[in-house]
């Protein structure tokens, strides 16, 4: 079972920059497509960007250019830096993963692992 925790959230203000951290343990396949999500209360979670082991990234168009995805380090860390932030980009994140180098939607959600989620404010 892949164990995914999230680390990083916090309460900035318009414009600033945070970066999101999600370790995976017991995840080791070669095949990976790796994500994060948001979720506001009240809305479906929506997909902001995704990386798969080929190196393909995939960015919803609401931060295309102000986020950026990628795993690195011996520990194989999932992170998502995030720059320019706006209050619209207020909302609980989470890390996905799952062991399939598709991206697509409808081959990552079924039976995808989640994080427990972090909490992003961003406000004046």
């Amino acid at each position: 079972q892949v164990q995914l925790a999230e680390s990083g959230g916090g309460s900035v203000k318009p414009g600033d920059s945070l970066t999101l951290s999600c370790t995976a343990s017991k995840f080791t396949s070669h095949n990976w497509c790796m994500a994060w999500f948001r979720q506001v209360p009240g809305k479906e979670r929506e997909a902001v960007a995704r990386l798969n082991d080929y190196g393909h990234t995939f960015y919803a168009d609401s931060v295309k250019g102000r986020f950026t995805i990628s795993r690195e380090g011996a520990e194989k860390t999932l992170f998502l830096q995030m720059n320019s932030l706006k209050p619209e980009d207020t909302a609980t994140y989470y890390c996905a993963a799952k062991a399939v180098s598709s991206c697509a939607l409808g081959n990552l959600l079924p039976g995808v692992s989640w994080g427990q989620g972090t909490q992003v404010t961003v406000s004046s």
